[in-house]
């Protein structure tokens, strides 16, 4: 069933609208809320591909009974006064793009953030953006490297959801931007920064998240986009083979995921004695759960224990000022013919006139 149509007036300009997609967050720190959150986070078939008979009766019989609890402490560890981390980052990066666009291109793009899971979701700020006139929609996934699990989701979620529209908007998608080379640029800058105030570790190891070793079998790039984007920002700070190490964190259940496992890096540099090491996660745009916890915390632990000295967790990109240049060229690349000028009084009354004679109502 289709969706009913927002009031239109002949004459009016195109309008461009600009979506930016985070993976998404709970509402609260409360097994309360993550439970369905992970309901909706687990139930995605992209996400877990497995049958949906055998998976419904783990989901529901026995994850959904025990994670929520387990994950509503890992969230309290991060959570801050202005709520989820992920979430705060996303809405500055948003605001921060909305302001880089107004004062470098005409006419100006209406800019607005979603969550694939969570809110605010993709259904609620696509009727937003339909009701404010947007025939025209650039879809931004903020994940670098592209998995089927996180943009190809988020992708089927919006195109499910424009599969409801009667006078459906033109659509471009950006499918990733791992060899970007601004974004390489802003990685670096942010990484050199921090060393700039630290000093620079034994050994940097670059984390991304992991996925299933199967999907890669299947022909999902992310394997290699992530490599990828690991040498690139090796090759920007200058370093030897020896002085980094790619890798890939959060494993879920028994299969085997991409290798090699970050813990079990970080536990074999630990037990080297090694002096100093820097994790950094070039996988994530802004901080979250799985770099505050996971690596902040957890990797830490794991380091130290195993007898490692010092340990560093350099931030996300977030808000620093090279990668919000480079998110803005980024989706200026990809607005290329869509911008043009508004109509003027005169030419709306035209049209409306025109329409009018033709039987329309204006």
């Amino acid at each position: 069933m289709m969706l009913p149509e927002p009031p239109f007036q002949h004459g009016t300009s195109s309008k461009t609208g600009v979506l930016l997609i985070n993976l998404g967050t709970p509402d609260a720190p409360t097994a309360e809320a993550l439970k369905p959150y992970l309901r909706q986070f687990l139930s995605d078939s992209r996400i877990i591909e497995l049958p949906r008979w055998i998976w419904w009766f783990i989901l529901n019989g026995i994850i959904l009974n025990t994670r929520p609890k387990k994950s509503a402490e890992k969230y309290a560890l991060v959570w801050t006064e202005e709520g989820s981390p992920l979430k705060v980052h996303t809405e500055r990066q948003t605001k921060l793009l909305a302001q880089a666009l107004a004062s470098s291109i005409s006419p100006v793009p209406m800019v607005e953030y979603a969550m694939n899971i969570g809110n605010p979701s993709i259904a609620h700020v696509l009727a937003k953006m339909k009701a404010a006139g947007c025939d025209q929609i650039l879809v931004l996934p903020l994940f670098p490297q592209y998995a089927a699990s996180s943009i190809g989701s988020a992708m089927e979620h919006v195109f499910a959801e424009l599969a409801k529209i009667r006078n459906m908007p033109a659509v471009r998608t950006i499918k990733h931007f791992h060899d970007d080379p601004g974004y390489i640029t802003a990685l670096a800058q942010n990484v050199q920064d921090y060393w700039n105030s630290h000093g620079k570790p034994s050994k940097l190891v670059i984390s991304f998240h992991g996925v299933p070793r199967k999907t890669l079998d299947k022909g999902d790039p992310y394997h290699c986009e992530c490599q990828k984007t690991g040498r690139l920002l090796a090759e920007a700070l200058a370093l030897k083979p020896e002085e980094y190490q790619v890798c890939f964190q959060s494993r879920f259940g028994k299969a085997k995921w991409l290798t090699p496992y970050t813990t079990d890096i970080l536990e074999e540099l630990g037990k080297q004695k090694l002096n100093r090491v820097d994790v950094v996660c070039p996988g994530f745009v802004a901080d979250c759960l799985e770099t505050l916890e996971e690596i902040a915390i957890e990797g830490k632990k794991t380091f130290i224990e195993a007898g490692g000295n010092e340990f560093h967790y350099i931030p996300c990109l977030n808000e620093h000022p090279a990668w919000i240049n480079a998110l803005t060229q980024i989706t200026r690349n990809h607005l290329q013919g869509w911008l043009v000028p508004e109509s003027t009084a005169e030419e709306a009354a035209l049209c409306r006139e025109r329409a009018t004679k033709l039987g329309a109502k204006c």
